[in-house]
């Protein structure tokens, strides 16, 4: 471990420029980290249901805070208030791949809003911050998307996104400035045993973020889809009252979690 640090603390500023260089996306590759969470079971709609839909809304999360994912990174809270006061443009994609035939959708309200763990499913104690996707899904535009989602299919999602600012942290106390990174922010994770066996981690406090994507697993896996809903608006911010909403699933939060 101790030549692990070593290499990391000397070859810091190179690391962080190498990762702000490159676009994060989802790994290829299973998550170790043990995950808590509830296991309950999956509410789906029937086939004709579906054949009734043409569009549906979808409130996915996307990306959360204080969670050691499996690129070594941990999201700070606070990390998506400038790129969302500047984002115009945002998509929902599949796995990721920026091009026509692989855009869910291009109708897309994000947010930033506070959860406690246990209001996403899983048994970790404390909050999170999670960057909220709220997306208008067509059946003709992505016939298979949008049948996945309304299937209770789409359990995990992922965040394309630039590094702005990030902070190395590690639990060595002989190294005094990643030291205090890793003080300050180390008793804020959920899965804190992970960091803890790692020995250090990424603190990143300022991102840029370029899309969300549909993935089968996540670097991050506390990433599931909320609600989904067929009507003819919806608001991130307010809940709408219009009694002619169709309710075609609620409450995924703790009914779809299989990693």
């Amino acid at each position: 471990m101790s030549s692990q640090l070593e290499k990391l603390i000397k070859n810091k500023a190179l690391l962080i420029e190498q990762k702000k260089s490159a676009i994060k996306y989802a790994d290829a590759v299973g998550v170790s980290f043990k995950v808590y969470e509830k296991q309950d079971s999956n509410k789906a709609l029937s086939v004709e249901e579906i054949k009734d839909l043409n569009e549906i809304y979808v409130k996915s999360v996307i990306n959360t805070t204080n969670i050691l994912d499996s690129h070594g990174d941990v999201h700070i809270k606070g990390i998506w208030t400038k790129s969302l006061k500047e984002s115009r443009n945002l998509f929902l994609l599949e796995q990721h791949r920026m091009d026509f035939d692989h855009l869910i959708s291009d109708d897309v309200s994000a947010k930033a809003s506070d959860f406690e763990w246990s209001e996403l499913g899983y048994d970790y104690e404390g909050k999170t911050q999670a960057l909220v996707f709220v997306s208008k899904i067509s059946k003709e535009h992505n016939t298979k998307m949008f049948e996945r989602y309304a299937k209770g299919q789409v359990k995990n999602h992922s965040v394309g996104m630039r590094y702005v600012k990030l902070f190395l942290a590690v639990s060595d106390k002989r190294y005094k400035e990643e030291n205090e990174v890793w003080e300050k922010y180390i008793n804020e994770i959920a899965n804190k045993e992970a960091a803890e066996e790692m020995g250090y981690f990424w603190a990143v406090t300022e991102a840029k973020v370029i899309e969300g994507s549909a993935v089968l697993l996540g670097s991050n896996y506390a990433t599931p889809t909320i609600e989904i809903t067929a009507a003819k608006g919806t608001d991130i911010n307010e809940p709408s009252n219009d009694t002619q909403r169709k309710k075609v699933v609620i409450d995924y939060l703790t009914k779809n979690f299989t990693i």
